[in-house]
């Protein structure tokens, strides 16, 4: 991952709506939930919860597909998988510290298992 993208998922992230949002997206699972569903769970008008979503999906953290005439909003594993993996690279590299069960092995898409 590029540092540029990693900086854009984090600042995503870093507004207190669009976390409590994404947080929700990924209890809800691969399924996700309707953008109204989502709204009257975390209390934010329409129009702000469109506004959060449309600055994650630009992160690819969520994306959006259309079921009837509503939209579902879905968190991206994958996406975020990768971000934690960025963060965790070169974990302890210099110094050693961190012990082997402590750095995070990718185990496919939407799932992080940890060293034995």
């Amino acid at each position: 991952m590029e540092s540029e993208l990693a900086i854009s998922r984090l600042s995503a992230l870093a507004h207190p709506t669009r976390l409590a949002l994404f947080r929700r997206l990924v209890q809800q699972g691969p399924a996700g939930e309707a953008a109204g569903g989502i709204a009257a769970a975390l209390g934010v008008p329409g129009p702000t919860l469109s506004f959060h979503l449309a600055a994650l999906a630009r992160a690819g953290l969520v994306a959006a597909r259309r079921e009837g005439r509503s939209l579902h909003y879905a968190a991206d594993y994958g996406a975020v998988e990768a971000l934690v993996g960025y963060l965790y690279e070169n974990c302890c590299a210099a110094a050693g510290c961190c012990p082997p069960e402590a750095a995070p092995i990718p185990a496919g898409k939407g799932t992080t298992r940890r060293n034995p």
